[in-house]
């Protein structure tokens, strides 16, 4: 059986968010098999040469897309930091200079606001989430964010990136602290993906 609707990435973490976002949504739709990432249909992968998060996303939804013949979705995201302002931004994911390594760009991270009062380490998850289909005809890119502040060291085992130094606004406890499904209800890509959610099962539903 061929999937229905693939997720441009290989992170296991935002294919499970995906896939509980839209279980018992659609009528019909087998999340555990009808909803894979790029790496079960073996895509290759899109370079993210957008500026900004909503570019990345749409650059790799319509590659993926094209690549597989089904609808696929893909979210670019990061931290923005306001006395940074609003960097990491699209470096977050290589803000030290790898891709990918999260322990390496939280700690350069937590460095350079090591004296940053608690008052002003605003900042927030952003995250843009693009849906497109094979043919080109569907292009929709919806945004998410989740406010919170920086915490001086890091908490927690959940999540990754930079959950465990984001404290949620109004929380005492970082993302990294609450479960999947606490984590959901509020993150930014959860937001994004909510609001993609009524074009997801008007697509598939067709």
């Amino acid at each position: 059986m061929a999937p229905k609707l693939i997720l441009a990435t290989h992170n296991q973490g935002k294919l499970r968010e995906l896939r509980e976002l839209l279980r018992g949504q659609i009528p019909g739709l087998d999340v555990d098999t009808d909803v894979l990432d790029a790496g079960a249909i073996h895509a290759p992968d899109v370079a993210e040469t957008g500026v900004t998060f909503a570019d990345n996303a749409r650059l790799k939804a319509h590659a993926v897309a094209q690549f597989s013949g089904v609808l696929a979705i893909a979210d670019d995201s990061g931290l923005a930091v306001d006395v940074l302002g609003g960097a990491p931004g699209i470096f977050s994911a290589r803000w030290a200079g790898t891709h990918g390594d999260d322990t390496a760009n939280l700690n350069l991270l937590l460095a350079q606001l090591s004296d940053i009062s608690a008052e002003h380490r605003s900042a927030r998850f952003v995250c843009a989430a693009a849906l497109a289909s094979a043919d080109g005809s569907l292009d929709v890119v919806e945004e998410g964010t989740l406010e919170g502040t920086l915490l001086s060291v890091p908490r927690g085992e959940g999540g990754f990136g930079y959950d465990p130094i984001l404290a949620p606004s109004g929380l005492e406890v970082s993302c990294a602290e609450l479960s999947s499904a606490e984590k959901n209800a509020i993150s930014h890509r959860g937001n994004a993906f909510r609001a993609l959610l009524p074009h997801i099962v008007k697509a598939l539903s067709h």
